[in-house]
């Protein structure tokens, strides 16, 4: 066997920290992945670099924040750099395998460096299915009487309410019954993803490997499979009754006050896909033990960014830098580590695969903004540069070529501070999360002066460096790439809602 050690990297889709029972979660979501976090280094504060999966993975994949080579550029650019292909010229096998989030595809140079690239969006595109919806087939809003009725009730002071209601009721009575969750869900389950992992790993003998594999179970709509509810202790959801949460939780024609009367029922149902993929990740385990490979590789497990469950009013994860989204779990077991306690100082997922590479000692490529921190994490040492977040406003569909344009989001977060800058509207807002650790009470311009300056300086040196475009070849080769993208995509001409 090739002394090489092997690398297993496990993202999961909107899976925020403070959802997994190793970060002190109440729920028992993660059993498995709280044993191996006994022998492994768990990272208190990991940060995503930009929130939503577009704005997260060039940082993960590549070490790279995601607006550095322009607004414009979506994805890794072709041929760009990235773990992937820093592997694979080290002799490595490389697979990924993930479970149909359309930005984490070929198209968007997700699978350069990979022998084995599995998206499953064509499963997906032959797979949909009517039942998914909240809608019945001719009862929707602009369909004949019920877009006539829609207008004139919101005419009328008081009436468009109780229309709205009267009508979503009505439709959810018009579905078709949906004989299994299996039915409506919209992305392959975990334990899909597992078999062609198993599949991969058995074809592939003894060479070092580095495996990917992303999970949507925690994604929406929530719906957990059928064993995960059982093992975590909600068998009585019905496919009928998650349909009407998912439905209801995705109405925007209602106010927060409304949606909470069911939000610790989508909790559970979210909760519950967590719990799922980490049974999957124990069998995954047990794989490699069988084909005797665990002891011989490093595995690591985080996400892309976390969820909203309205506490800022918000659901889901449409761009924004609040802690419910930028802060993931992170676990990274290495064999023969020391594993000493992790620094509780941020740590910037763009970071993580130089810091990955370093561990497999390996080189790391020149390309990478981010840098090794193995040195302190084996040493139980200290890090303390910020961790840097950004995205653009409003940008929820990337296809559209304006929504990338508008403005940035930036965030600068220490252990204590956190400084969160709205290009759009130019607030700078300053929250003590020690004191404030829901990002309720922004600081007056009076408080933490000192901190307020030392957060805003490494803005501006983050804004100087992503003025610089560290490869125009790459620039060049993503907007060409991008302008194929514009023109044969039905989301860019649609402008519909895109947020994955």
């Amino acid at each position: 066997m090739d002394a090489r050690i092997s690398l297993i990297l496990v993202t999961v889709d909107c899976l925020r920290a403070d959802h997994c029972s190793f970060m002190g979660y109440k729920r028992p979501t993660t059993p498995f992945l709280d044993s191996l976090a006994r022998e492994s280094s768990v990272f208190p504060t990991a940060v995503v670099a930009g929130v939503p999966t577009y704005y997260s993975f060039p940082a993960i994949m590549a070490s790279r924040f995601p607006l550095a080579l322009g607004r414009e550029v979506l994805g890794l650019a072709p041929e760009e750099a990235n773990l992937a292909s820093a592997l694979k010229e080290n002799g490595y096998a490389t697979a990924f395998f993930g479970a149909g989030n359309p930005y984490l595809s070929a198209r968007f140079g997700y699978d350069f460096g990979f022998d084995t690239f599995r998206d499953f969006l064509h499963d997906l595109a032959q797979s949909s299915s009517p039942n998914g919806s909240s809608t019945p087939r001719g009862a929707r809003w602009t369909d004949g009487v019920n877009r006539i009725l829609e207008k004139a009730s919101h005419r009328i002071p008081g009436i468009a309410t109780a229309y709205d209601e009267l009508y979503f009721q009505y439709c959810q009575r018009q579905l078709p019954a949906a004989a299994s969750l299996d039915v409506l869900r919209r992305f392959p389950a975990a334990d899909v993803i597992v078999d062609g992992a198993r599949a991969w790993l058995a074809s592939i003998e003894k060479n070092p490997f580095f495996l990917w594999l992303h999970f949507m179970d925690a994604h929406s709509p929530y719906y957990p499979t059928e064993k995960g509810l059982r093992i975590f202790g909600e068998s009585s959801l019905t496919p009928l009754r998650a349909r009407y949460l998912n439905a209801y939780w995705n109405r925007f024609d209602i106010g927060s006050e409304r949606l909470r009367r069911h939000c610790d029922e989508v909790i559970a149902m979210y909760d519950s896909g967590v719990r799922w993929v980490d049974a999957q990740l124990s069998r995954l385990v047990e794989i490699l033990r069988q084909f005797n490979r665990w002891e011989n590789s490093i595995f690591a497990f985080t996400a892309d960014h976390g969820e909203e469950f309205l506490e800022h009013d918000r659901r889901y994860h449409a761009p924004s830098l609040v802690e419910e989204l930028i802060h993931v779990p992170l676990i990274l077991r290495v064999p023969g580590s020391k594993n000493e306690p992790v620094s509780s100082n941020p740590f910037s997922l763009v970071h993580l695969a130089p810091t990955l590479l370093a561990a497999a000692d390996l080189p790391i490529p020149p390309e990478f903004q981010g840098r090794s921190h193995w040195k302190q994490i084996q040493e139980g040492t200290e890090w303390s540069e910020p961790a840097i977040s950004e995205c653009i406003a409003g940008c929820t569909n990337p296809f559209n070529l304006d929504q990338r344009r508008e403005a940035r989001l930036l965030s600068i977060r220490e252990a204590r501070y956190k400084l969160r800058l709205n290009f759009d509207t130019g607030a700078s807002d300053l929250f003590d999360l020690q004191a404030d650790p829901g990002e309720q009470a922004p600081l007056s311009r009076a408080a933490a002066k000192p901190e307020r300056r030392r957060l805003l300086q490494a803005a501006l040196d983050h804004l100087r460096k992503s003025g610089t475009r560290p490869s125009s070849e790459d620039y060049l080769r993503a907007l060409l790439r991008d302008v194929d993208l514009n023109v044969t995509s039905p989301l860019a001409a649609t402008g519909s809602n895109a947020v994955v």
